[in-house]
């Protein structure tokens, strides 16, 4: 059925949103009481995560035992089974949510599909076992609306993620979609359009944080026969997953968006740029851009007016670079994924020379609400200069790892000690990543800062596309900066010197403070060198790589010292630094070390202690692991 106007988009927006309305009055009518076929309940549904986490453990074969449990039964009538998007709630996947009391099942497993049929949707019974156990109290929760992981969540880009069916094109339009273009279209203009992104606050979610509005505002400035639009799905940063799991969840957003700039600046022709290693998101977006073709939302003559625009998807080969999008857009046209000098900017000349209008999928997520709410509505949540929400993706040393979207102006110790649950173990908290491999290391005195762009940068780190890793005392500082300065040399394009060069040469010198062949006026060095290259580097990926070893020499400068003149890794992480003791007051000489030392380092004889050579020693830890009376340690 071709969609031609908003009465015709209503109509079937009325049609489908029975079951939608469903699921979303759950949320505020949470029930401790479970419902069920035998409580009188006339319909069910159940919802099962089918984000790529999820999936791979097993969500899939969920789907398939509930189906065939349900035919067992035959309630088939009575009950739907709906594979949707990422829930968030990653470290307590998969998840299965039952409708219409909300009940929400974590770390269910392909077996659990059978009793949750006969007991809870056939006799109304919770299954205690599958419920989340929260670990302040220890009682379960059986919603996740009474859950600290959501309680401080706001889900803007989210908002349709885990609760529909994002291959489902109906169910988009049960949820609004699409009303924003058709209201552009036909009652709008491009002008109008843009103003109200403009007066929203919405900053690119990329990394960059330039105003959206206008960005698109310049490009449609820029006459030419041919504009483009482009989708960076291109998302590289270590930990993070936020991007593909909208696309998983609710490509159709994508797609709305993208059609709401092309009508804006002028453009016919969109263009997704995304990782070939993101298949699932990708099989999603296909089906979105056909169905959108079907229902007449994508091609010629959108809702019966003059606009034409249509979407291709562009496959990347996993470069971080083309993040970069200069670098996409050359990687677009089968050049050689390397950045240029700006001016001129895509807006001028991008893709095939004509003017290019780029935004990342999180960016590109908030535009259908902003115009369907409105500007004031989103630009009253955040702060002064940094309006509506964030999407991260935490991960790390958290009990709750996952993907969050909070106001920004939400502080750090909100995020990891609510949302995220603390740190796992009981362990001290040492530091958080924001903004993976361009950002920086903050400390427990940042903890109090409000998440958003300006207060990220002024203390040392960025908000980059959204990662936040978490650590603990068991990390070490000059490792992680080590570990996130050979992504970045592994990662550049090699273009300019500053990066191609000066990161090598960064990298070296973390070599020699890890490896103990270090002094102090190499830390020096390591300074200097990290402050030219974020000042002279050709793009953002160079610009920005030196950010981690920059703060954690600024915030964890005693433990640098500690390398270079203790020859000591208070964490236990720096190899080289490493010496493996049995304490002869513990050790029984079992053997049980020795037999399994690879490198034949341990020697002693039967029930007297043993000694380990640290000439031999490769320090694998071995030992360590093998030893069931704790004779070895580490120092």
């Amino acid at each position: 059925m071709k969609v031609t106007s908003i009465q015709n988009l209503k109509t079937i927006k009325n049609r489908a949103q029975g079951t939608l309305l469903l699921r979303q009055q759950s949320d505020a009518n949470a029930s401790e009481q479970p419902c069920g076929l035998k409580t009188g309940t006339v319909h069910m549904q159940i919802l099962i995560c089918g984000g790529t986490g999820c999936k791979a453990s097993e969500s899939h074969l969920i789907t398939e035992r509930l189906n065939q449990a349900i035919e067992r039964h035959q309630i088939a009538d009575k009950v739907d089974v709906i594979t949707t998007g990422c829930f968030g709630f990653c470290e307590k996947g998969p998840i299965v949510k039952i409708i219409p009391d909300n009940t929400f099942y974590t770390q269910v497993k392909p077996a659990d599909a059978d009793e949750i049929i006969e007991e809870h949707i056939v006799n109304g019974r919770k299954l205690e076992r599958l419920l989340y156990v929260d670990p302040k109290t220890d009682k379960t929760v059986s919603d996740s609306k009474h859950m600290d992981f959501y309680r401080k969540q706001m889900r803007i880009a989210l908002r349709n993620c885990g609760l529909i069916d994002p291959e489902n094109i109906e169910e988009y339009f049960a949820s609004d979609g699409y009303m924003a273009l058709a209201e552009a279209l036909t009652n709008g203009s491009p002008q109008t359009v843009i103003d109200v992104v403009k007066r929203s606050g919405l900053r690119g979610r990329g990394g960059g944080g330039f105003p959206t509005g206008l960005k698109w505002e310049l490009a449609s400035k820029n006459q030419a026969d041919q504009k483009y639009v482009v989708c960076n799905a291109d998302e590289g940063d270590p930990g993070a997953f936020m991007d593909r799991s909208i696309m998983e969840g609710d490509p159709h957003s994508i797609i709305e968006a993208m059609a709401l700039c092309g009508f804006s600046i002028g453009a016919t022709k969109g263009l997704v740029y995304i990782r070939a290693e993101y298949p699932l998101a990708i099989e999603r977006l296909k089906i979105a851009i056909e169905q959108a073709r079907a229902y007449g939302l994508l091609g010629k003559r959108i809702f019966d007016t003059d606009f034409d625009f249509d979407i291709e998807i562009r496959y990347g080969a996993g470069a971080f670079v083309c993040g970069e999008e200069t670098a996409l857009i050359h990687s677009m046209e089968g050049k050689r994924g390397e950045p240029t000098l700006k001016p001129p900017f895509p807006a001028e000349a991008g893709y095939l020379g004509k003017p290019t209008n780029v935004n990342n999928v999180e960016t590109l997520a908030n535009i259908p609400i902003i115009l369907r709410k409105g500007a004031e509505w989103f630009a009253s949540i955040g702060t002064a200069k940094s309006k509506g929400t964030k999407v991260f993706a935490l991960a790390g040393k958290i009990n709750n790892v996952g993907l969050i979207e909070v106001p920004m102006g939400t502080t750090l110790r909100e995020v990891i000690y609510e949302i995220g649950g603390g740190i796992k173990g009981g362990k001290k908290f040492k530091a958080v990543q924001t903004g993976g491999p361009s950002g920086g290391c903050l400390t427990e005195k940042h903890l109090d800062t409000p998440i958003d762009f300006d207060n990220l940068l002024a203390e040392g780190s960025m908000m980059g596309s959204g990662g936040m890793i978490v650590m603990d005392e068991d990390d070490c500082m000059v490792s992680v900066a080590r570990f996130y300065l050979d992504f970045t040399v592994e990662e550049s394009c090699g273009k300019c010197t500053p990066c191609r060069i000066g990161n090598k040469r960064l990298l070296e010198l973390l070599d020699k403070i890890t490896e103990g062949r270090a002094d102090e006026q190499d830390l020096e060095a390591l300074s200097t060198l990290g402050k030219v290259v974020k000042d002279t580097a050709l793009c953002g990926l160079g610009q920005t790589s030196p950010n981690p070893v920059l703060s954690t020499l600024n915030n964890f400068y005693d433990e640098y010292l500690e390398h270079v003149r203790d020859k000591k890794c208070r964490a236990h992480q720096c190899k080289a630094m490493m010496t493996y003791h049995v304490d002869p007051k513990l050790c029984i000489g079992c053997r049980l070390c020795a037999k399994n030392c690879p490198a034949n380092a341990i020697s002693g004889e039967l029930k007297h202690p043993h000694t380990i050579n640290p000439h031999a020693c490769i320090k694998c830890g071995v030992c360590v692991e093998r030893c069931k009376f704790n004779a070895i340690t580490v120092a």
